[in-house]
């Protein structure tokens, strides 16, 4: 949680974070290790996928259905991309949290994010109200 404190001559944070057992922080971390692998994994295996799709098409005959099927496979495929850049940012900045000593408070208020969230979702940086928020601004 993040308090502010002001007087006339001092203006300072203070930041408390979450203690969180350092068992648990070793296990998250190897989870999120081996999760940033598997999204690194499955993105190198979309974009040779993608590659050999259109070589393949390239000296074909043109179909106009055939491009609308392959607009909106592209379509899904970026969709899943983007989807897969914000959980490996996620999973980044988790990681980096644990190097802090900060993981498991809120990037937004500082507030614990619960453990049985952090379990579920080891790369949440909001508890799940600060989510809903965020997701609902965009």
């Amino acid at each position: 949680m993040m308090q502010v404190f002001d007087s006339p001559k001092v203006r300072y944070i203070m930041v408390s974070t979450t203690k969180v057992d350092p068992t648990f922080l070793e296990h998250q971390k190897r989870r999120l290790t081996a999760l940033r692998q598997e999204i690194l994994s499955l993105r190198q295996g979309q974009q040779g996928e993608q590659k050999s799709v259109n070589a393949e098409l390239s000296g074909q005959a043109r179909d106009y259905e055939d491009d609308a099927q392959r607009l909106a496979a592209v379509e899904l495929q970026d969709n899943l991309l983007v989807h897969d850049d914000e959980r490996l940012s996620n999973v980044e900045r988790a990681l980096q949290k644990i190097d802090e000593g900060t993981y498991g408070s809120s990037d937004a208020s500082g507030k614990p994010i619960p453990i049985e969230r952090l379990k579920a979702s080891p790369e949440a940086l909001y508890t799940e109200e600060e989510q809903r928020q965020r997701e609902a601004a965009r």
